[in-house]
């Protein structure tokens, strides 16, 4: 359905409402809610990483009640196996007829907000299938494929400190993550305020201000934000400049082990646009570029031995690549 000018405004004024309705509850995090609400727009999956109260949990629950949208959560433990996940065959009898047959019954994936609590708790066979979901958005099982609904998100929450009895998450799954959003401690007048909100007896009432059409049509709308072909070409050479045997910088040949793929490429140009309908433009400028560049490339630049020793990460390897990679002259 092709979008009037006033659907589009009243589309992009319902998306500060739900940036309000979740700071009912969320105290502080502006940029993560940016991103996160950035990953809505793009149509992509987030990774939340943050050590244990940040209330990772509780923003994800409070983005999903703004939203018109159902909600899973699904605790992820070592013992969870593909069936817990995605559903499995039982056997009904038909009462008219007496026979028998196999029904498949859906498991938590299928809802539109899926909450991958402790992702890294899981084993790879679990891992596998929520892959093929993530990219997918279907699943099979017994040789039918089954679609999930749309809109699908998942957001997935790990701990970065106790990795006792953890499953690092595979190259090719953390690439299917748009963004990875790292959470930190609040500041001092935050976490007053988080104290002073959350223990006594008034609690938020949090309204849905967005349906799952209009996320739809917004995730339409964010790919005809328009993009000029040199910051394209800037992006490409962004990107390029990561890969050690094929970057001409010695920041990158000393430090990095392996660069992102061309998914990281178009991450960058969808999350740049959709940040652009963000903040209320419908073009892209550098500055979108740069905000992305870090939760687009954190996950898909692999740092070397001697990178993690002297605590070079690959958020200080983007700063690094924003400075040196030269600009197309006509920006």
């Amino acid at each position: 359905m092709e979008l009037t000018e006033n659907d589009v405004k009243t589309l992009l004024s319902k998306l500060p409402q739900l940036k309000t309705e979740i700071q009912k509850v969320i105290v502080g995090q502006e940029h993560i809610l940016d991103e996160l609400l950035v990953a809505f727009l793009a149509g992509g999956h987030c990774l939340l990483e943050g050590v244990p109260g940040l209330a990772k949990t509780l923003l994800v629950k409070t983005m999903s009640q703004a939203l018109h949208l159902s909600f899973r959560r699904i605790q992820f433990t070592p013992d969870l196996m593909p069936t817990d996940i995605v559903g499995t065959e039982i056997l009904e009898e038909d009462h008219a007829t007496g026979k028998r047959f196999f029904k498949f019954n859906k498991g938590p994936l299928f809802a539109n907000i899926i909450l991958a609590d402790e992702i890294n708790r899981t084993p790879p066979k679990t891992q596998s299938a929520l892959l093929e979901a993530m990219q997918e958005f279907e699943v099979t099982y017994g040789g039918q494929t089954y679609p999930l609904d749309k809109p699908f998100f998942i957001l997935a929450t790990q701990n970065p400190i106790e990795q006792a009895g953890t499953y690092p998450l595979p190259e090719a799954q953390l690439d299917r993550f748009l963004l990875l959003i790292r959470i930190g401690y609040p500041t001092a007048e935050e976490e007053f305020e988080v104290l002073n909100r959350t223990t006594g007896t008034q609690k938020a009432t949090v309204n849905a201000v967005i349906t799952a059409e209009e996320i739809q049509q917004a995730q339409l709308l964010v790919r005809q934000v328009s993009i000029s072909e040199d910051l394209v070409r800037y992006v490409s050479l962004l990107i390029r400049a990561t890969r050690p045997d094929t970057s001409n910088l010695n920041y990158v040949k000393e430090w990095v082990r392996w660069g992102a793929g061309p998914r990281a490429g178009q991450a960058l140009i969808l999350t740049a646009k959709a940040r652009a309908l963000l903040k209320g433009r419908y073009a892209v400028l550098m500055e979108d570029i740069h905000a992305m560049a870090s939760p687009v490339l954190r996950h898909r630049i692999l740092m070397n031995f001697k990178a993690e020793a002297e605590g070079i990460t690959s958020d200080k390897a983007t700063a690094e690549l924003i400075k040196l990679v030269e600009r197309p002259k006509a920006l």
